[in-house]
This record gives C-alpha cells, structure tokens and sequence, in this order.
C-alpha cells in the first residue's frame, strides 16, 4: 500500500495509539498499514512473535512512524493484561482497538468436534470479548475516550452454512458492538464493525477454500461487480471509523463487499453439494495448514 491509495490527509490519526490483534497478517497488516501511515502509533499482536517483529520492521522501514509487536494469546486473559501494561507503561493509553484476530474452517457441522468449534470460538468470540473489556475496563477508570472497530462478516445476517462456529460467534461480536455502543457511550467509548466481503489473504484460501488452491476466489461471476475487494478500500473504511471525524458514529455494522451479501447470501451454502470425497479432500488440507501453522509458532 502507498500514500496514494488513501483518501485522508496527512496526520489524521496524529496522538492515536491503535492496537490490532491478528496485526502480522492479512487484514490486520493491511489495516495497521494504514493506520501507521496515517501517524498513528501501532501496536499489533498474534501469536507469532516472529512474524509480528518481521511486519513491524518491513512497515516502519517503508513508512517511518511507530509500529510494535506484541506476542499475546488473547484465548489467555492473563496474557491480555500482560500485554496492556506493556502498552499503557510505554506511552500511555490507548486509543483505539481493532478486534481483528479470527480463525475460521470449512466443515460440515456434524463432521465438528467441539475441541474444533472451541478453536474458533476462543478467538472470535471470547477472545474479542476479553480484549474488549480489558480495554474498557481501563479507559473508564482513567476517563479516555476511545472507539473499538470489530472485523465481523456478511453472515452476521444471515449466517453461514459450513462455517458454523465462526457465524455464531461473529454474530456474538456484532451484538457486543452494539450493546457497548450504548453502555458505553456517556464513556466516550464508540464500537463499530465492518463485515467484509471477499478480500482474498493466504491464511482464508488455505481454510474456506481448501482444495482450490492458487485458483481460490478467481471465479466472481456471482459478483455483482465482477471483483473481489481491494485491500486500500478496506483500509479506508476502518481508518475513518477509528478517526475524530467519526465521532458520531456507533453501533454500526458497515458491510464492504460490492453488493454481493445482497445478490447471494456472501455465504458457503453452494458446498451443499460437495461430495463425501470433495469434504475428505477439505479436511486433509485443513490439518496440513494447520500443522504448518503450529510448526511455525514453535519454531
């Protein structure tokens, strides 16, 4: 991304300090970009350190500005306090909260074990929660105003087929959003969301589109505009929702997805015809990811 793609002027977010879970890749990277160029301080987490260090470094080298990374489980909340003393001790408070960090597989729901759902509702669902809170917790006592901007999906309407645990608890997520909108709201304290349509990373080919490979997401003719996202319109729409210029905005959910929700469903009800052997294939290169991700961690 380049200065370029960005519609906001120069210094926007000047004396904002932004954390972003799930910040080392993917969505998070892109939207921590922006941020970053914007003149926000960056904190970003996930659980690779690594990874998160190597971001940090390739982003501030291309953009100057201040971007940290910070290895936290946000399953643990023990780990989340942990890492807010780290941030509030070297700096001060926060300003903003992206709850962007998700995992997320195709299955069959009868094919799920719940040590399977407890894997994607311990991110999504609880984790975000507990970010949430712990943030909160800290603004109200210290009297910061502050916006949290939560990355959900189109199926918060109207669920999805095949990615069960994730709907339910991004739909979680959603309710959260706009119960602490209005809880929260004589705090200074403003939540939003943005359900996003297709905006292709490695990490969601890998687990939502298991057996395409390279050819993941290609075919848009079901697309009303013929496309997938691109990452800087995206990145758009967070920054403005985390900037001073959005103040008045909260408890919102703003879809991105060029209409496709509307035309569609944006879900994954078309693998309803998927084979025994074509949902076999799925599961064998879901555990391959998997196992290559865990390796990497530990690493």
């Amino acid at each position: 991304m380049t200065r370029d793609d960005l519609m906001f002027r120069d210094g926007l977010l000047n004396g904002h300090r932004i954390l972003v879970t799930g910040g080392g890749t993917g969505l998070g990277k892109v939207m921590a970009e922006a941020f970053l160029i914007l003149g926000a301080e960056v904190f970003i987490c996930g659980r690779r350190g690594n990874v998160l260090d190597e971001t940090a470094e390739e982003l501030m080298g291309q953009h100057g500005g201040k971007m940290v990374g910070l290895a936290c489980d946000i399953r643990d909340a023990d780990a989340i306090d942990d890492m807010l003393d780290r941030i509030w001790n070297n700096g001060g408070a926060l300003t903003g909260l992206v709850n962007n960090a998700a995992g997320n597989f195709v299955s069959r729901t009868q094919d799920l074990s719940m040590r399977g759902f407890d894997a994607i509702s311990n991110i999504v669902f609880r984790g975000s929660f507990a970010v949430t809170l712990a943030c909160g917790k800290r603004w109200i006592d210290q009297g910061v105003s502050a916006s949290v901007l939560s990355i959900l999906a189109t199926w918060v309407w109207n669920g999805s087929a095949f990615t069960v645990p994730s709907a339910m608890s991004k739909a979680g997520i959603n309710v959260m959003s706009q119960s602490l909108a209005v809880e929260w709201a004589d705090k200074g304290i403003r939540l939003n969301c943005i359900a996003p349509g297709t905006f292709p990373t490695e990490g969601m080919s890998a687990r939502l589109r298991p057996t395409e490979g390279g050819s993941a997401f290609r075919d848009t003719t079901d697309y009303p505009m013929g496309r997938v996202g691109r990452m800087p319109e995206l990145a758009n729409l967070a920054a403005f929702l985390m900037s001073p210029q959005a103040e008045y905005v909260s408890g919102q959910t703003i879809a991105i997805d060029g209409a496709r929700y509307l035309a569609t469903g944006g879900n994954f009800s078309s693998m309803r015809s998927w084979t025994d052997e074509q949902w076999a294939e799925a599961r064998q290169s879901i555990r391959a990811t998997t196992a290559k991700d865990k390796a990497q961690r530990t690493a």
